[in-house]
């Protein structure tokens, strides 16, 4: 079952979703953010390491000055469904590849909206960080409105050590991430879900702020973007999931 991804535009990115944006059914905000809150349960994550836009290892300091990643075919599993394997057991959003840019303030940022999803409790969201390919049809449009991301899924762009840097990768991976406690989306409202992308350990290497321009390290980077995004239940989109219990 497809259903319609719209883009936010970043104008109206901290507005809510209206009723007339949700239709018969519910709608999701996606959030981004980089820096959680205190008391936000993630994995991976050790809060207070992540400086947003600085990293900085004994001598070595990354400053990011943009983290720009492209994703698509969005989709979010049911609760006590197998996985999801093309068949109703998962929501599809898809429209083709969307550019996301991460936020390096604190808090989250609305990047797009999931209209018309059917009220549910869904306790996982995939998707795809995706290289747009000027061969593949549904790419193209995309590629024509941003021409410097033909064959890059994500671009990075900052100074380390004080020279600037611009990392560029052609990763292309499905991302599966679990919502604990599963996001609840109900008739005529709107929701919020937020990813969070720790970019701070993207370039660690052994415990070592590496050169994002070193391509020996390339493999380990990947490895590195792969393990680095979690999401969970964020109704207000302030990129904290503090507010769980008050909304039981």
């Amino acid at each position: 079952m497809k259903r319609i991804l719209v883009v936010a535009m970043l104008a109206a990115a901290l507005g809510c979703v209206s009723t007339s944006d949700v239709g018969r059914n519910g709608a999701v905000q996606v959030s981004f953010a980089t820096s959680a809150a205190p008391g936000t349960a993630l994995t991976h994550v050790t809060l207070g390491a992540n400086q947003n836009d600085t990293v900085v290892i004994g001598t070595d300091t990354i400053v990011f000055t943009e983290v720009k990643l492209v994703l698509r075919e969005i989709e979010m599993k049911r609760v006590n469904t197998p996985a999801c394997t093309g068949g109703d057991e998962c929501e599809k959003f898809e429209t083709g590849p969307v550019l996301v840019t991460l936020p390096l303030t604190p808090g989250a940022q609305q990047q797009f909206v999931l209209t018309d999803v059917p009220a549910a409790s869904y306790n996982e969201i995939e998707f795809e960080i995706h290289e747009p390919d000027d061969d593949d049809p549904n790419d193209q449009a995309f590629i024509a409105a941003n021409p410097d991301f033909e064959n890059i899924s994500i671009r990075v762009r900052g100074t380390y050590n004080g020279i600037a840097f611009e990392f560029r990768t052609d990763l292309d991976v499905e991302q599966e991430l679990a919502l604990s406690p599963p996001l609840v989306v109900a008739d005529g409202t709107s929701t919020n879900v937020t990813i969070f992308v720790d970019v701070s350990t993207w370039f660690v290497v052994g415990g070592v702020l590496v050169d994002p321009s070193d391509p020996g390290v390339a493999d380990q980077i990947e490895d590195n973007i792969e393990n680095s995004i979690e999401a969970f239940e964020d109704p207000d989109g302030s990129g904290s999931d503090d507010d769980d219990d008050d909304d039981d």
